[in-house]
């Protein structure tokens, strides 16, 4: 990671700090094995559209999916049988329940929705299983895609929830007592608690938010996991009722669609814009990790990502990434001139939010790794600066600077300068021509 894009990674690490030292909260102890993990564990994950990966902390630490795995599969579903199936047998409603509530429709017996263990159980049960594709097999295939690789089990957590799991073996048998179940209990309980305990990264979980947030292709890999409309469905489900009883302060203070999981896990979706996840197994009583859901807020409010504020797809950001001396406006003399000092430029277009200017900020650790000894930005095009995005590039450009490289903005209207600023770099200029120039004039001239 270059001085540019640890504008992100500083965020992330700034609020790591921030919130590790927090001991409330207490262990799933409920599934003995789950007792036994690390309480200090604790990292973050943001993975862009682009498929830029940002970390702090224990963000490669393995541990169980449990109840994150929930969207995932209720994705699965809604790919395999549609949402007319899918909806015969499990509603979409917010039941304002915990999360292992016994909660089922008057008159149909369907689980208030795919979140809740009952519906999820349910979910998982509608998963076809033929003898060429097991429903396991499917299961864990669709959870390794959303993630990017090839995940597996922990058996020891596996056995685990079997030798704890009577509560859901009793949801289980409830739902078939009104009849909606459509395979053996025992076979769907097995079935759920196997998918619980799939192993995964807070990494992993970012990709895996992040393939939802990007209308169901993987940012990493490029793979069409689910459809668009499949995604949008999916999200909307964690949006209601993601977080169980405390869906609705979630989204009013948070904002994001979001599921949380009792190892610790809690994966966020920005559609359009990131997936973001953390990992910290101390829990409050709804069953959300502590510092998780401290830390994710607080990112929330500090880089402007409640959905509400930008529902807009985001459009193309970075229009240029290239090196001075490929530019035909400049002199010939100049041209070469910049070839031998490797002067990188950057331009921009358009409004800048935090999704904008990360890709801004990638883009020019794009170019400084092409050994630049100096960079460009170039924001003539750009309409609107937002103050979050002003704070990254600024403090994207002072790691530039002080890594020894020199910089220079294109930025007449002066968006980029705070109130009593004179620059917002060495020289800011008014065309790119004059940027660099500046940037290729002998020293001391």
């Amino acid at each position: 990671m270059n001085a540019a894009t640890d504008a992100v990674t500083d965020a992330l690490r700034d609020l790591h700090s921030r919130f590790a030292g927090i001991d409330d909260g207490e262990l799933a102890d409920y599934i003995p094995q789950l007792a036994l993990v690390d309480p200090e564990a604790f990292g973050l994950a943001l993975i862009s559209m682009d498929g830029h990966r940002y970390g702090a902390g224990d963000a490669g630490v393995p541990f169980t999916i449990q109840s994150v795995s929930k969207p995932f599969v209720y994705a699965l579903a809604l790919s395999v049988l549609g949402i007319d199936e899918v909806s015969r047998w499990v509603n979409a409603e917010p039941s304002g329940e915990a999360f292992n509530a016994i909660s089922l429709e008057l008159g149909t017996g369907r689980p208030d929705n795919p979140m809740v263990n009952a519906g999820a159980i349910l979910t998982t049960a509608l998963i076809p299983d033929t003898p060429g594709a097991p429903r396991f097999g499917r299961i864990l295939d669709c959870l390794s895609r959303f993630a990017g690789r090839m995940l597996d089990v922990d058996e020891q957590v596996y056995f685990s929830e079997v030798v704890a799991g009577d509560r859901n073996r009793a949801l289980a048998y409830l739902i078939r007592s009104t009849g909606p179940l459509p395979v053996d209990p025992v076979a769907a309980v097995e079935t759920y608690f196997r998918q619980c305990s799939v192993r995964v990264t807070a990494m992993d979980l970012a990709a895996m938010a992040a393939t939802l947030a990007n209308g169901g292709v993987n940012p990493l890999t490029g793979d069409t996991v689910v459809t668009e409309p499949v995604a949008v469905r999916v999200l909307a489900v964690m949006a209601t009722c993601g977080m169980y009883d405390a869906s609705g302060d979630w989204l009013l203070r948070v904002g994001l669609p979001a599921k949380s999981g009792v190892s610790g896990g809690l994966i966020a979706a920005g559609p359009a814009r990131f997936g973001l996840a953390s990992y910290s197994p101390l829990l409050d009583p709804t069953g959300t990790s502590v510092r998780g859901h401290r830390a994710i807020g607080a990112l929330s409010e500090r880089l402007g990502l409640h959905l509400m504020h930008n529902p807009a797809l985001a459009g193309s950001t970075v229009t240029l990434v290239t090196t001075a001396d490929d530019l035909p406006s400049a002199p010939k003399a100049e041209r070469e001139r910049a070839r031998r000092e490797r002067v990188a430029v950057v331009a921009a277009q358009g409004a800048l939010d935090f999704t904008a200017a990360e890709r801004v900020l990638y883009a020019l650790d794009e170019a400084d790794s092409r050994e630049a000894v100096a960079v460009v930005l170039d924001l003539l095009r750009v309409t609107d600066v937002g103050t979050v995005a002003r704070a990254m590039l600024r403090s994207g450009f002072a790691g530039l600077t002080a890594g020894g490289r020199r910089t220079a903005v294109v930025d007449p209207a002066g968006r980029l300068r705070e109130p009593g600023d004179e620059v917002v770099a060495p020289w800011c200029f008014a065309t790119r021509e004059e940027a660099v120039a500046w940037c290729i004039r002998e020293p001391g001239g």
